[in-house]
């Protein structure tokens, strides 16, 4: 099944087929990821597909591979070998041209024990796609950047996930700095700070001082530095200026394009850091206009006159309002603009509400040369464009044990941009984080507002895994955050939504103790803190008179204890007091506690919010200490 988490790397080829093995690690690495699998004609004919099935999704070169690469060379954002490691670096070494410009490369030894980022760590995305397709396959990543053995994010690809763009600067020198431990100022201007949370306070400073031997703008001014520098200075941008522009009909897109340009270079903006363009909707056809957004793979955000007209601007024009039913549309448009997208697009525009988030007043441009005439504004919004679709994965983490989450689940985890769970299950699941990531905690009874969160992040861009215990549609975040979606209008589309299931703490606990659950079973929760207690109580009745094993889930807490008292009395009705009664607390984790009793006598043992309860039906048994449920074949 495809996995969403690796569509970050869009195209993935995979290549160096040599054994039926390598075939198989890589065909499982193409169901997942969606890649392109390349075989050689030679191995194609050698292995027919009536005796290789595996044959059937690939793609043949029919050239020699090194003549090959040269060809896709530039298709793919990265590319995974199963080869010896030489034999990779001979092959690409001609075609190496820079880590912004390279694919990431990937090698993954013959036996599928070990996968090496070789080329294009940072920027390319080698280590995170190593790490996932590691966790993927059940292998050691090899990951030797500097950054890495620091437990540092990379100062390249900080600012990738909310959509920053690169700008100038020394990046070389200030990431050496970096990797020998320098202290670095950062100074944010502009954009998320969510970063922050992914680098320790003692390496990086909010400032200045004698100590700093290099710099970090994050700012939608553009800066320029010198050439020799005494310390190395980098800037990101984080896309948050958003342009309106006014122009008569027919203005060409080089006048467009100019006014754009001029504009920001007298008032030292960056045209990076532009989020989209802005103007009234009777402009939503203007080919000049719609070129340039083309060309600058910019949005284009369109209002009608009877919205912009109630927006205040510093300089109305009666003259505008007359032609298009608004006395603004460059600043208009550039205000509403900014602050729709702090809105995320939840709520409805309220313009007459709106502050005034305007940076640059509109300026007329105009040139001999070129048709038409321009006006331009620019506003700034708090939030930054990322120009990706928000993804919202739902992971189980199943009991807690690393050995005990999917694959799947592992790599949902290690390539989100922000995780989100309970404290707890953030503990159990650290050594899959990466320095860059943005990880947050809430306390147990803060379900909801977890979910709004990871809604409010993944609405302006982010990929966000919220993770549960056991499976996360069982019990878990699943079901809350897909309603929550639903209250907020979602298409079902934007933010893309994959649930990665879990192992479930029935499971988990049934197969500490046997097998309680060959026949059929059912799984009640006795917190009354979502459900009346006389629903829970009716299913109780209906459970233990319908004979089914039942799983008991919140049984005790430190201020609900009455419920598994009386939970007992009930069965106890239908079923004989020697009836197995599986008691596991923390299963699968390192204080793992594990008692089987009988149903008489459950209440004997400790009991509490980490405890699941397995009760046996009338025909299970125990046989020293395993549960046993006859499914009738003997």
């Amino acid at each position: 099944m495809l996995n969403i988490a690796f569509s970050q790397f869009q195209t993935i080829g995979f290549i160096g087929i040599t054994h039926t093995k390598a075939l198989q690690i890589l065909h499982n690495l193409q169901n997942h990821t969606g890649g392109t699998l390349w075989v050689s004609r030679d191995y194609a004919q050698k292995y027919s597909q009536e005796q290789n099935p595996l044959l059937e999704k690939v793609e043949v070169y029919n050239s020699s591979l090194k003549e090959h690469l040269a060809t896709i060379w530039k298709d793919y954002n990265a590319l995974v070998f199963c080869l010896a490691t030489g034999a990779v670096v001979r092959l690409i070494a001609p075609l190496l041209k820079d880590k912004a410009h390279d694919p990431a490369i990937i090698v993954i030894d013959p036996e599928g024990s070990f996968v090496i980022s070789l080329c294009g760590g940072h920027q390319g995305g080698a280590d995170l796609l190593t790490k996932m397709i590691a966790l993927q396959l059940g292998a050691t990543p090899i990951i030797t950047g500097a950054s890495s053995s620091l437990s540092l994010p990379g100062i390249d690809i900080l600012g990738r996930p909310y959509g920053w763009v690169k700008g100038q600067g020394s990046w070389t020198k200030l990431m050496a700095k970096v990797a020998n431990q320098n202290e670095i100022a950062v100074i944010q201007e502009a954009g998320s700070d969510l970063w922050r949370s992914s680098l320790p306070e003692s390496f990086f400073k909010n400032g200045e001082n004698d100590r700093v031997r290099g710099k970090i703008w994050i700012s939608a001014k553009q800066r320029d530095f010198s050439d020799e520098p005494v310390i190395p200075q980098v800037q990101w941008h984080p896309r948050v200026l958003w342009v309106g522009i006014g122009c008569e009909r027919g203005t060409s897109r080089e006048l467009i394009d100019q006014a754009i340009e001029s504009t920001f270079a007298k008032h030292d903006l960056a045209v990076e850091a532009i989020a989209g363009v802005a103007t009234i909707d009777i402009k939503a056809d203007e080919k000049g206009l719609l070129k340039v957004c083309r060309d600058r793979n910019l949005p284009l955000q369109t209002f009608p006159a009877s919205i912009l007209k109630k927006v205040a601007v510093p300089t109305p024009s009666t003259v505008v309002n007359q032609e298009v039913g608004t006395p603004s549309v460059a600043e208009a448009s550039a205000i509403a603009a900014a602050k729709l997208f702090d809105e995320q697009n939840i709520k409805l525009l309220e313009p007459e509400t709106l502050p005034l988030p305007l940076i640059v007043k509109k300026q007329i441009v105009k040139q001999e040369q070129q048709p038409g005439a321009v006006t331009v504004a620019i506003a700034q919004s708090e939030i930054e464009y990322t120009g990706k679709p928000g993804k919202l994965y739902l992971v189980g983490i199943g009991p807690g044990s690393l050995d005990q989450i999917t694959p799947a689940a592992k790599t949902a985890i290690a390539g989100a941009d922000v995780v989100i769970g309970y404290s707890l299950y953030i503990d159990l699941v650290q050594s899959l984080f990466r320095p860059e990531q943005v990880i947050e905690s809430l306390p147990i009874t803060q379900e909801k507002q977890r979910g709004e969160r990871a809604i409010a992040l993944a609405s302006q861009g982010l990929t966000v895994a919220v993770i549960s215990s056991g499976d996360c549609g069982i019990y878990g975040m699943a079901g809350l955050v897909l309603e929550q979606l639903k209250l907020n209008n979602w298409d079902g589309k934007t933010p893309q939504v994959q649930v990665f299931p879990g192992i479930s703490a029935l499971q988990a606990v049934a197969s500490r103790v046997g097998a309680p659950l060959m026949h059929d079973f059912c799984a009640i929760s006795l917190s009354d803190l979502l459900t009346p207690w006389e629903v829970i109580r009716k299913r109780l009745e209906a459970a233990a008179m319908a004979d089914f094993v039942t799983s008991i889930y919140n049984p005790r807490s430190q201020k609900r204890v009455e419920q598994i008292e009386k939970a007992q009395e009930i069965f106890l009705q239908y079923r004989k007091p020697d009836t197995p009664v599986a008691i596991v607390r923390s299963v699968y984790r390192d204080d793992e506690q594990i008692i089987v009793t009988s149903l008489e006598k459950m209440l004997d043992n400790p009991i509490d919010m980490l405890t699941t309860i397995i009760i046996g039906n009338s025909n299970t048994y125990s046989h020293g200490d395993w549960m046993i449920t006859p499914r009738g074949y003997l």
